[in-house]
Order: structure tokens, then C-alpha cells, then sequence
């Protein structure tokens, strides 16, 4: 039987480590991986055609990370985003931060490895409002069509 889940909307973004996303262990700075995954987010959101209305009123309301392995200074990284699920009022992503092949590391090259997983919830709030809402219907139209409910 054929699977009838819908398949998850996902960004993918591949960049550099560039020599400001390192720190004086010689690795990348765990800042590295958020904002990677915030540019994998704003590329989603920017292909939906929702970028602007998307970002200023969806707030994080939780964050989490676990780092695996280093990233280095002119290492490409590449970054994989999905939406997990789609609440009444919250949005969880989860993701993947993934070190390409290198082999300008300090110790010698480094085969393709797992950096980073991490997931994190945004929820929508309303301009001028103080607290959440339910996502519009645009928003559910967009997101909820591909991603399952969470209750």
C-alpha cells in the first residue's frame, strides 16, 4: 500500500564556515548552526511567499541542540529543514546540520558527519497582541496541507 502522508515541507542550504563562525577552539561557534538554520527557515518561507508576514509574528518560543561534531573555517556545511507539525497556534521544525567532506580540518580531512539536530517551536502572534493566536488561514492553507496536526 502506497503511503498517503503528504511529503514534509523541507529546506535544504548548503554554506561555508566562514572565519567569523569560529571561536578560539578552532572550530565553529555554536551560533554557526542557529543562524544557518534561520537562513534555511527564511528560504522556506520565502519560496511559500510568506516571508514577511511569517517572521514578524512567529516568535520562538522554544529552542534545542545538540552538538556532535566541529565544523571548520571553510568547511561547507549543509543544513536540512522541516516542518514537524503544525499546531492550533505553534509551528515545530526540527533539523540537521551536516558537515560536507573536508580536508583542511587541523587534524587532517574529515569524512561527511552529523554536526548538529536540533528542534525548535515558533508560535504566531498577532501584530499588537501579547499573546498567541491560531495561525491564519493562509498560513494553515500552506503548511497544514502538508504537515499533520498536533494537539
Amino acid at each position: 500500500m502506497a503511503d498517503t502522508m503528504p511529503a514534509p515541507l523541507r529546506e535544504t542550504l548548503t554554506r561555508p564556515v566562514e572565519w567569523v563562525d569560529t571561536d578560539a577552539a578552532g572550530h565553529h561557534h555554536n551560533s554557526f548552526v542557529l543562524r544557518s538554520v534561520e537562513a534555511a527557515e527564511a528560504r522556506l518561507f520565502r519560496r511559500l511567499g510568506m516571508l514577511e508576514g511569517f517572521f514578524s509574528s512567529s516568535p520562538r518560543v522554544r529552542q534545542e541542540v545538540d552538538y556532535l561534531s566541529s565544523l571548520y573555517f571553510g568547511q561547507e556545511a549543509t543544513t536540512i529543514l522541516e516542518i514537524e507539525s503544525l499546531g492550533r497556534s505553534s509551528m515545530t521544525f526540527r533539523f540537521e546540520v551536516w558537515g560536507e567532506a573536508f580536508d583542511g580540518a587541523p587534524r587532517g580531512p574529515v569524512p561527511r558527519r552529523l554536526a548538529a539536530t536540533g528542534k525548535f517551536v515558533t508560535v504566531h502572534v498577532p501584530h499588537g497582541e501579547d499573546a498567541s493566536a491560531p495561525w491564519p488561514p493562509h498560513v494553515r492553507d500552506l503548511v497544514g496541507a502538508t504537515r499533520p496536526e498536533q494537539h
